[in-house]
């Protein structure tokens, strides 16, 4: 099999693993080498789902010892197999590189005959790539749960990323879709890498040119759908990992029905639930960005998102006895809080107001979203609009200003976009939580 059928292959055998981004990170180059990595992020192209397309994302193999019950790739399947080995995904890289299609790689891989022997190749491929090519671009790669923590150690001093799959939300849905993956497998080298970067940050204080370990730090991914798990139990579970493992990204997967298996749901013909998928992200970003906790956008008496609004706007309709804030007064957690700002109209609202009182006219200009905003703040004592506080009422008034529902839900189909469309002309666009 020739390298561009392998490719073929496995660039598409990996469209299904979004845990996949480049910010971070800040390896410059020292003159020697080829390419760099930027600490603004070397990724600028995305798909109208949000995935990444400027990275090289490939399986080093979609061969796997495992049958997990939603993948492709599981053992069970009857799909064309194929194996790259280190030097093809180091030419392949490279290649890509100098033709300018990809200024970074993420490298995911099947089980192949066992997880140490698997985490192994892709060492020599990282171990290849920094010494024998000199590349120092951006690097995210798969550990390879139940692999020695001596080979993972090792991986994590030449990757900029590193992640395992948490796969599934809850340990009771491990078992009956992936019985081949326990927790404890999974959440180890979690730990492990965790425990290492903080080891790492010590040794660079004391000694400057101290090899990084993980500098862009590690993630996981979760797939959404596949089991009956609430949104309530997603975002706790998100919550612990950011609490506990300290990870920068928790990724969320709608479930794509690739598999027939009476342990999966029912094939409905509404595709994936990409508008689940979207609010999770949401959701997501306000536990990191916003100083929201789990238990203040859902309870077990409502587990799940609006489907029509935001989760933060959701929020705010639920707790009107918190509003209008007056934005010339409140601190900036309060106007996090508001539907229409952001985290960085929050910064320019606490700077402007230091040089004077701010009106609506300063709050456009700022990049306030005064539309969803005026029902919830006032600007020296006084409201946008005459307006009534109440739930039913703003409710009515945000439906008919228009609520933007995402992209994905409104106008495309579940595509992996190839290393080689041509992204000037297809269609993507920046998609932001």
């Amino acid at each position: 099999m020739s390298i561009y059928d392998k490719l073929n292959i496995l660039t598409d055998a990996a469209k299904y693993d979004v845990a996949c981004t480049s910010s971070g990170t800040e390896r410059k180059s020292d003159g020697t080498g080829i390419g760099s990595c930027e600490l603004s992020g070397i990724c600028h192209s995305f798909s109208a789902d949000g995935r990444c397309i400027s990275l090289l994302k490939i399986l080093f193999t979609n061969e796997c010892i495992y049958d997990c019950k939603y993948c492709i790739n599981r053992r069970s399947n009857d799909v064309k197999r194929a194996s790259f080995t280190p030097d093809e995904v180091c030419t392949l890289t490279m290649e890509f590189y100098r033709r300018n299609y990809i200024e970074g790689l993420f490298l995911s891989s099947g089980i192949l005959n066992s997880p140490d022997y698997t985490m192994e190749l892709l060492y020599a491929t990282l171990y290849r790539l920094r010494h024998k090519h000199h590349f120092q671009g951006y690097i995210h790669v798969k550990s390879i749960p139940g692999a020695s923590q001596e080979l993972i150690q090792m991986t994590g001093f030449l990757a900029d990323r590193m992640s395992v799959n948490l796969e599934l939300p809850t340990a009771e849905s491990l078992k009956a879709l992936a019985p081949n993956k326990t927790r404890k497998n999974i959440l180890t080298p979690m730990r492990l890498v965790q425990n290492k970067m903080t080891e790492n940050r010590h040794e660079i204080r004391l000694y400057r040119n101290a090899p990084r370990f993980v500098p862009a730090g590690q993630s996981t991914q979760m797939i959404i759908g596949a089991t009956p798990e609430t949104d309530y139990q997603i975002v706790k579970v998100a919550e612990s990992l950011y609490q506990k493992f300290e990870l920068k990204r928790v990724f969320y997967s709608a479930f794509v029905h690739v598999n027939e298996d009476a342990a999966l749901p029912a094939r409905t013909g509404e595709g994936p639930p990409l508008l689940r998928e979207h609010r999770l992200y949401q959701a997501d970003w306000l536990l990191r960005y916003y100083h929201f906790q789990a238990d203040e956008l859902l309870s077990n008496e409502n587990p799940n998102f609006n489907v029509v609004f935001d989760p933060k706007c959701n929020w705010a309709l639920k707790h009107l006895e918190e509003f209008p804030v007056e934005v010339n007064l409140a601190d900036y957690k309060m106007l996090l809080r508001v539907p229409g700002i952001g985290y960085k109209s929050a910064v320019r609202i606490v700077k402007a107001r230091r040089l004077g009182r701010l009106d609506f006219g300063d709050l456009k200009k700022i990049g306030v979203v005064l539309k969803r905003a005026l029902y919830f703040i006032t600007c020296n004592g006084r409201m946008m609009y005459p307006t009534k506080m109440d739930e039913d009422y703003i409710t009515r008034n945000l439906l008919s200003a228009g609520e933007k529902l995402p992209f994905e839900v409104t106008g495309m189909g579940y595509r992996q976009i190839s290393l080689f469309d041509d992204v000037r002309f297809g269609n993507c666009r920046e998609n932001y939580v």
